[in-house]
């Protein structure tokens, strides 16, 4: 478990409403979204509780800091605790960092390989309306995730702090865009031989081979690469800040060389290495890239005109409506009145256009709207592009799906039928099966821990379609039962590769056909309705009430003799009891009658 302060590096941008929006929209996805839990407010739902706690921000008029804190606390893949778990750590880790009395609003997201919370919490206390800033907050986080982990059984990170935060950031940005950086390309490229470089003279050679500059900036040193991208040199490495280098090889001294040579190689601003090649995709995606500007002008420009014809329709037909009053004959008051509904009526078109315009204009900027390399990919696989989609798988070496998971031998086959919610960024697709998610990365499916019996018969369906009859299941206990009733009541043709599963299958499968042939026989013994006498009426004379069936058999009407059925004991006692309230009432009407006589 991790868990990470977000700090907002722009006060202006801090927007407590903002941030609750993003962490509890669904996003038109069935299971991007789960827990959303509201703390210490008022307001039972989400929209009034943002209201009362930007009051109570409204309050505290003498901070000039951000207001609101921030927390991701993201889960090992694989790991699904419970709802239970999640809201005890999500006050755990409030509590601990001295936000126990705060208000919070917290969310937890399902569309990534790591379930993760989101937590939004007010710094403004509600009562006191001061502000409460957590000292070294980092060693604090480490320190909960490692005692969480224990106490929950979860699977155990380093909490260590192993990177600078600047160090942080880049590999963030990587990992978000899928772009290369110029800090971790030189780290990977020449970055042993700029520490092994003894005088200045040798290192400013190392930079001229791999197309860099070493120059002075204000109190430290940067690196420029051949297309302007620069960095400072302590970001790349510690040991390369001005300080590190001068207690080194002595004092800076400049590149002494005007003219460079050619370089032996040079940063390009391209995408991670990946197993595959990716050149035709990012070829592809420049292109797309570069158009985008253009495209969504003329798209603009395309619902603008629109937007002008509809407001010059409007007047003229104002104008038409005008005219005609104007030559109706009729008293002064009912021509104004008349004039009055025609300019509401104008009002009201043009209030129409402009809010469509808005909407249109909104749905352009999102749909033409600039996209990271990652994001591009996520896109294409979405609409169905199997290339993009092994780009992501190929992005790094994946852990693979761990915890409930189904899987064949042989490797995939085939392609699931079922609706895809959501793509990661590692290219893990997420269906959507009932109430159930079902993950896949290629290799195998993982079943949510919040599943039901739909959504385990549709996950071992795909399963069959992609893997064959022959399927492996790997979960706990209850898991494993739970799938093996779900194969028998969906008479699902499948086997398990495990024995002793496969073996309870086929006991299960026995077991259901015995109690549906008892069932069978059972019916077979029993007369249909009326067909026969019941025991207790059989030798008997019957009166005409006691034949209260009129049975139709083809085209002809006959009375069909049926006995009455004995009364139950809870009719039979019934029937006393009724009896005894009617004598009771009888009594009491003779008494009341006997007093009037007097």
């Amino acid at each position: 478990m991790i868990i990470k302060h977000v700090p907002m590096r722009t006060l202006g941008k801090s927007d407590f409403g903002g941030l609750v929006g993003y962490i509890t929209d669904a996003q038109s996805k069935d299971h991007r979204l789960g827990m959303v839990q509201v703390t210490n407010c008022e307001a039972a739902t989400v929209p009034a509780a943002i209201e009362e706690i930007l009051a109570t921000q409204h309050m505290n008029t003498r901070a000039k800091g951000d207001k609101t804190y921030h927390l991701i606390v993201s889960f090992r893949a694989g790991e699904q605790p419970d709802e239970a778990t999640l809201k005890a750590i999500e006050e755990r880790i409030c509590s601990g960092l001295g936000y126990g009395e705060h208000q919070r609003v917290s969310a937890v997201h399902n569309d990534t390989d790591n379930l993760h919370i989101h937590i939004a919490i007010n710094k403004i206390h509600p009562t006191r309306n001061t502000m409460h800033e957590p000292f070294q907050s980092y060693r604090l986080l480490g320190e909960l995730c490692s005692i969480l982990e224990q106490d929950y059984g979860l699977e155990q990170d380093n909490h260590q702090p192993r990177r600078t935060q600047s160090e942080a950031r880049v590999a963030d940005m990587e990992q978000h865009s899928g772009m290369e950086s110029l800090v971790g390309w030189v780290k990977r490229q020449c970055l042993e031989d700029i520490r092994s470089s003894t005088s200045w003279a040798e290192l400013h050679q190392v930079m001229r081979d791999n197309g860099l500059v070493l120059r002075e900036r204000g109190n430290g040193l940067v690196v420029e690469a051949s297309d302007g991208t620069m960095v400072k040199a302590s970001t790349i490495a510690r040991d390369l800040s001005k300080r590190a280098l001068e207690a080194r090889i002595g004092p800076f001294q400049a590149s002494s060389e005007m003219h460079a040579s050619k370089p032996k190689r040079s940063y390009q601003k391209a995408p991670m290495p990946m197993r595959i090649d990716t050149t035709e995709l990012y070829a592809r995606y420049k292109n797309e890239q570069k158009n985008l500007a253009l495209a969504r002008s003329d798209a603009l420009s395309s619902a603008r005109r629109r937007k002008d014809r509809a407001v010059e329709d409007a007047k003229r037909a104002n104008r038409l409506r005008r005219a005609t009053v104007k030559v109706v004959d009729g008293r002064t008051v009912s021509k104004k009145a008349l004039y009055s509904q025609a300019s509401k009526a104008l009002r009201a078109s043009l209030d129409a256009i402009h809010a469509e315009y808005t909407r249109e204009r909104e749905k352009l900027y999102q749909g033409f709207q600039p996209r990271t390399w990652a994001d591009w990919l996520k896109a294409e696989a979405m609409q169905g592009n199997h290339e993009a989609l092994n780009a992501l798988r190929a992005r790094d070496a994946a852990k693979g799906l761990q915890g409930h998971t189904l899987t064949g031998h042989g490797g995939p086959h085939g392609s699931s039928a079922s609706e895809i919610d959501n793509i990661t960024k590692k290219g893990t697709i997420i269906y959507r099966a009932g109430q159930t998610a079902v993950r896949d990365d290629g290799d195998k499916l993982q079943v949510s821990r919040a599943n039901d019996l739909r959504g385990l018969q549709a996950a071992l369906r795909m399963a069959a379609e992609r893997y064959g009859s022959r399927i492996t299941v790997t979960g706990d206990a209850e898991f494993k039962a739970r799938i093996i009733h779900a194969a028998v009541d969906g008479r699902l043709s499948i086997t398990f590769a495990d024995s002793g599963l496969e073996r309870r299958r086929q006991e299960l499968l026995q077991r259901r056909s015995k109690i549906k042939g008892s069932v069978a026989s059972l019916r077979s013994r029993v007369s249909p309705i009326g067909q026969q006498t019941p025991p207790q009426r059989r030798n008997q004379l019957h009166s005409l009430g006691q034949l209260p069936v009129l049975r139709i058999a083809g085209s002809e009407q006959v009375m069909q003799p049926q006995a009455p059925q004995a009364p139950t004991p809870a009719e039979t006692i019934a029937l006393r009891q009724a009896k005894l309230r009617a004598e009771q009432a009888a009594k009491k009407a003779k008494r009341q009658g006997k007093g009037r006589a007097r």
